[in-house]
């Protein structure tokens, strides 16, 4: 579903991403993690075809940057770190977003159309921000819109860049059932950029882990989530501490 061959990308004399050459198979759920700076935002945005590199990056063979934009929203939604409250917008409105490329140039949303935004809203509980416009939102509510966006798109693949950091941790949760559920049923592929490493631990199956731009473990929860391996990625002493029933790993820095 997604292939990286050999990507690099430099901002100037920076170098943000190093040689990275990885594949993530229709129905994965996979985290990004690594320290701030360590390359995340900038390789879901070459995935999503945002942005340009050196190298290739395919998505179901073809090459991102050459899928025209409209037939690109097809197949990718994205939902960034945060929704600015200036989009003169309400609710509803911002969740049809999700419909663009579906709908005809000067038709208006179709029945369809709004049986996908319906379902949604009501499956990301944002229903109540129906008629509410995107000033009047917390930063959380709108991120729970953006998650309704892509779910409206009903996309192949969904790529987060710590879409959860701005909730709460009830409504955290929430969305990483949600996620899982639409992984697990309908075989979205996601991949998520993920600062919360318990929560990554609990609802992925993978974990690639990110340092100075380059890719230094992808592997299961267990074998990432090691001390050793975290205090030289995240440049501090950490303690991991394994929970039960499948909540997952706390890692406490100490």
């Amino acid at each position: 579903m997604i292939e990286l061959r050999h990507i690099e990308k430099s901002y100037g004399e920076k170098k943000v991403l190093s040689e990275i050459s990885l594949s993530i198979r229709q129905g994965e759920m996979v985290a990004l993690i690594g320290a701030n700076g360590a390359g995340k935002s900038t390789l879901l945005k070459v995935i999503s075809g945002a942005l340009p590199a050196q190298g290739k990056a395919l998505i179901e063979g073809r090459k991102i940057r050459r899928i025209a934009a409209a037939q690109r929203a097809g197949i990718i939604a994205v939902v960034p770190q945060e929704i600015p409250s200036t989009i003169p917008l309400r609710g509803y409105e911002f969740v049809m977003l999700g419909r663009t490329h579906r709908l005809p140039r000067f038709g208006a949303p179709s029945a369809a159309d709004c049986e996908a935004v319906e379902r949604a809203m009501a499956s990301t509980g944002t229903g109540a921000f129906k008629d509410r416009f995107l000033s009047d939102m917390s930063g959380g509510e709108r991120q729970r819109l953006a998650v309704a966006i892509a779910f409206a798109a009903e996309p192949r693949i969904i790529l987060l860049d710590e879409a959860t950091s701005h909730l709460d941790l009830n409504h955290r949760v929430e969305i990483m059932q949600l996620l899982r559920k639409m992984n697990r049923d309908q075989g979205v592929t996601i991949l998520m950029a993920v600062h919360d490493l318990m929560l990554a631990s609990r609802f992925f199956d993978r974990l690639i882990l990110l340092q100075e731009g380059k890719v230094i473990q992808d592997a299961a929860p267990p074998a990432v989530l090691k001390e050793d391996i975290l205090e030289g990625a995240y440049g501090c002493r950490i303690r991991t501490i394994q929970l039960p029933d499948e909540l997952g790993t706390c890692v406490v820095p100490v």
